[in-house]
């Protein structure tokens, strides 16, 4: 078997048992047992089980961060010195993220992979996407930044997290949530159908007034988050 075929192989399977199982269940062996491969091999090609994870995200995340740049490059030049509006930059975003697997696997994978860097204890793998993309997601944030004057940093913050996890949510379970809509409501939804349905609800969110926090000090929120001060 010729390397890429084995790097391949190894790939495959390890990112459909990551999203499976997660990672901390998911042991090299698993991984190994399922794709024919000796252990021996991904020791050799990856080196380690974080390696491997980074690997991983990494055949999502190059083509992504490559698209999202292009994608924003072009933004700039049609809006020049205006402000870009907050639902356009929200829907170049989504249909970046779903260009991308189309190339790959299916994207219930690429988001419930994208779940579990949040919600699983990988801190190595939130720095590695930091230091590898951080550059298109600190341009994108700063464009909703823009787009969204009236928000304090740390509100738009978790606004942010509040609509990737709406995202999340409704990609990685798809397959379910469609097949409730054709038996409770005889619609057959496509995803980019969905998009458009999820459209003006998240631009809605990030929209939202700004909630009673009773008093709370905004700035110290700010700071306490960024390490500011």
């Amino acid at each position: 078997m010729a390397q890429t075929d084995t790097v391949t192989r190894i790939l495959d399977t390890a990112e459909v048992l990551f999203a499976e199982r997660g990672f901390a269940e998911t042991s090299l062996r698993n991984i190994t047992g399922k794709a024919k491969v000796n252990l021996a091999a991904v020791n050799y090609h990856f080196g380690s089980k974080k390696a491997l994870i980074q690997a991983v995200f990494a055949r999502y995340l190059d083509p992504f961060s490559e698209r999202f740049h292009n994608a924003i490059d072009e933004l700039e030049a049609t809006y020049g010195e205006e402000v870009i509006p907050l639902e356009v930059l929200l829907e170049t975003m989504a249909r970046t993220v779903l260009e991308v697997p189309a190339e790959r696997h299916s994207l219930k994978v690429f988001m419930r992979l994208l779940g579990l860097a949040y919600s699983q204890a990988q801190g190595h793998l939130r720095r590695y996407i930091q230091e590898q993309y951080g550059t298109v997601f600190t341009r994108f944030v700063e464009l909703v930044r823009q787009a969204t004057p009236e928000l304090p940093d740390a509100e738009r913050f978790w606004r942010l997290h509040f609509v990737l996890g709406t995202v999340i949510f409704t990609f990685s379970g798809l397959d379910a949530l469609r097949d409730i809509s054709e038996k409770d409501y005889g619609e057959h939804v496509s995803v980019r159908n969905l998009v458009k349905r999820m459209r003006p609800v998240v631009v809605a969110a990030m929209q939202a007034p700004l909630p009673d926090l009773d008093g709370q000090d905004t700035d110290k929120t700010v700071t306490v988050l960024t390490g500011a001060g």
